[in-house]
């Protein structure tokens, strides 16, 4: 990871959208700022503020987000509350993500070829601020199940509710762009991108030059999310990469999952997260950042055994540096995550901390 030598900004008390970077390149842009005065004038030119000095922030994950079944119901009684306690956590929290396993459309056409397909109303994104969750990628393998006319409504409906997506756009341009945040005087930029997508779909889910969609790392796409990477990397303190990767319930990440993570890393990302499995899988430290290969699913109508395990993965980082990290595990219940308490939650994580070993993932338990 490159350093960073450019001053951060002010924020507010929890955290502020500065921006959907459409352009991935450093730019600048100066204007004359001289001003001449009038002969013996005794103006003088303010200095400008200091700028804030870089302090420790947190940011919490979770997994997959979607709502149909027993959701659905949920999100049509009481959007404000779909989420349940765990919004608790993020309210704690400076940053919060999550990944948003659905279109939000009520529109648009079917995808053919898919076993499911999943989408949700408006209010989706009630639910989501409701519940202190500041951004979500879309960048997964239901992002599109209601074609072109189905991702224009998510981004509409986003847009109408200021909420902030990752991974999806109008344009690769715009698809493949950070979110950035000012927090506690770091810059964070988030992206999402999908490993994920149903074969026949690929060329057509995945965001081009002319053609709405998907940031991808498939085929020939791998190269420009890395590139995204290094640029979101040259601008901002942090980089934040959220894949949707890995095989459906299988806890342990493939060799090409580990080395997309690997290479994620190595063009500029801190931390590495993601989810598709719809089981948990391991996490840890890596060469100065932080990877987790499987944050399971998270709202969710599908939890039964393992595929009810989840958590949140909080992080404490200060200026693209992983200070620590907590996993706080829980199980789905009706729908919605429920986090254990006490010995339940301790047994917990030693059974998650146990993937490190029994997958042989080679990250650390410590910075």
């Amino acid at each position: 990871m490159n350093p960073h030598t450019h001053p951060p900004g002010p924020g507010p008390p929890r955290v502020l959208v500065l921006a959907v970077a459409a352009v991935l390149t450093l730019t600048a842009c100066t204007g004359p700022t001289d001003q001449t005065l009038e002969e013996g004038s005794t103006e003088t030119t303010e200095p400008s503020p200091s700028p804030e000095e870089a302090e420790p922030f947190t940011v919490a994950f979770g997994g997959d987000v979607m709502f149909d079944g027993v959701l659905a119901d949920r999100l049509a009684s009481d959007p404000e509350t779909t989420i349940g306690p765990v919004s608790d956590v993020f309210a704690q929290s400076d940053l919060s993500m999550v990944n948003l396993e659905t279109a939000v459309t009520e529109g648009g056409t079917e995808a053919s070829g898919k076993a499911f397909t999943f989408r949700a109303p408006p209010s989706a994104y009630t639910a989501l601020k409701s519940a202190n969750i500041d951004v979500a990628t879309v960048a997964n393998n239901h992002g599109m199940d209601y074609g072109p006319e189905g991702l224009a409504d998510t981004l509409d409906h986003a847009e109408d509710a200021g909420f902030p997506l990752v991974g999806i756009g109008r344009d690769a341009e715009r698809a493949y762009a950070p979110q950035e945040f000012d927090v506690n005087g770091n810059t964070v930029a988030i992206l999402g991108a999908t490993d994920v997508m149903n074969t026949n779909l690929i060329q057509e889910w995945t965001a081009g030059d002319d053609q709405p969609g998907l940031a991808s790392v498939k085929n020939g796409s791998l190269e420009r999310m890395l590139e995204a990477v290094g640029a979101a990397d040259e601008r901002a303190d942090t980089v934040i990469t959220y894949l949707h990767k890995g095989v459906e319930g299988e806890h342990c990440p493939p060799p090409r999952t580990r080395d997309l993570v690997r290479q994620l890393v190595d063009a500029g990302s801190d931390v590495v997260v993601g989810s598709h499995a719809h089981v948990l899988g391991p996490g840890g430290h890596l060469d100065g950042a932080y990877v987790h290969y499987g944050l399971g699913n998270f709202v969710f109508y599908n939890f039964s055994g393992p595929t009810a395990e989840t958590g949140v993965l909080r992080l404490t980082l200060q200026e693209g540096e992983v200070l620590d990290d907590e996993w706080l595990p829980g199980r789905i219940r009706g729908g919605i995550p429920t986090l254990y308490e006490g010995e339940r939650a301790s047994e917990a994580t030693e059974t998650w901390k146990d993937y490190r070993e029994s997958c042989d993932v080679r990250v650390g338990s410590a910075p």
